[in-house]
């Protein structure tokens, strides 16, 4: 393949020629070469500019990119690992809110909050300062370290009183 201009580098990277001109200035990828003062991109520069434009649209961050492209193997590998576990925390704090909005509108009451039995009593015990993570500890989930995100219980179908006459409760 041969090399071709910004304009057409950025059109089949799906980029505009300002965003290529932003990356050589960072120095992340520069083109193979210039021609009559333009700038002339080829396959391996191509390749590293559709690799920019998948990290972008991922939510990466520009330096995460730039370290993959640019440093060693053992560093770079540091960085993807790095990011790899910020995800995995992201995604564990999704979930778990997914799993308590679950809670929230599975529950037959009018409004979770005033009328969910499970939901009451676990209020008023963080009220009375038992902390999140005991809470989350007696439902089984294990506390993660600092800065870690926590999951919520699963959902399950919560009723007011039990045969017993006791306030429902998740299983």
């Amino acid at each position: 393949m041969e090399l071709v201009e910004i304009g057409e580098a950025a059109r089949r990277v799906g980029m505009a020629t300002s965003a290529l001109r932003y990356y050589e200035e960072r120095g992340i990828v520069t083109p193979a070469a210039r021609r009559g003062g333009k700038r002339m991109y080829g396959p391996q520069e191509l390749h590293m500019l559709a690799f920019v434009q998948f990290m972008r649209r991922l939510g990466l961050s520009l330096e995460d990119t730039r370290a993959v492209l640019q440093d060693s193997g053992t560093q770079w590998r540091q960085t993807v690992n790095g990011t790899l576990a910020a995800l995995e925390a992201l995604i564990a704090q999704a979930e778990g809110a997914r799993h308590f909005l679950r809670h929230a509108l599975e529950c037959p009451a009018e409004h979770p909050v005033t009328g969910c039995p499970f939901m009451v009593e676990t209020l008023e015990r963080a009220l009375a300062g038992v902390s999140f993570e005991e809470l989350a500890a007696e439902h089984g989930h294990e506390v993660p370290p600092p800065g870690k995100a926590l999951s919520w219980p699963q959902p399950v179908r919560c009723s007011h009183t039990s045969a017993e006459g006791e306030h429902g409760r998740h299983a």
